[in-house]
């Protein structure tokens, strides 16, 4: 009997988005895709069902981090009762970034689920060799 009234509330508490009720459930981090590129590195973070105003980008003493608070609030109220629901989940990823990268050209967008944030390199000035200089 018990096995049958758990499928039953499972099903009914339900959500389409798999990875939502997970972090809900604090079980679970967005994957991230890093991609070493020509002139930047691009990192993709998975996030469906969020919004761009959900996250918040932040880069302090070479440590990139994107981290994502969500508030979730359902009411219904009828003659003879009131149902409530409410959830919050958050997440934060931290990166360190290479020496050789142009902080303030950093830029980010949102679509589609998936959160890309472009950070450009900037141009590794080589050391020159050690030179022998003649005395005349």
């Amino acid at each position: 009997m018990f096995p049958v009234i758990n499928s039953v509330f499972d099903n009914f508490f339900e959500d389409d988005n798999a990875l939502l009720k997970k972090w809900r459930n604090g079980t679970a981090f967005p994957s991230v895709n890093v991609k070493d590129e020509d002139k930047s590195y691009c990192l993709e973070v998975a996030a469906p069902g969020l919004s761009k105003k959900d996250f918040e980008i932040e880069v302090d003493k070479g440590v990139l981090t994107i981290s994502a608070k969500t508030k979730k609030e359902d009411k219904e109220e009828t003659e003879n009762y009131t149902r409530q629901e409410f959830s919050y989940s958050s997440f934060s990823r931290s990166f360190w970034l290479p020496e050789a990268i142009k902080e303030s050209e950093i830029k980010a967008s949102y679509k589609d689920g998936i959160l890309t944030v472009n950070v450009p390199k900037a141009k590794i000035v080589k050391k020159k060799t050690a030179k022998k200089i003649a005395i005349k």
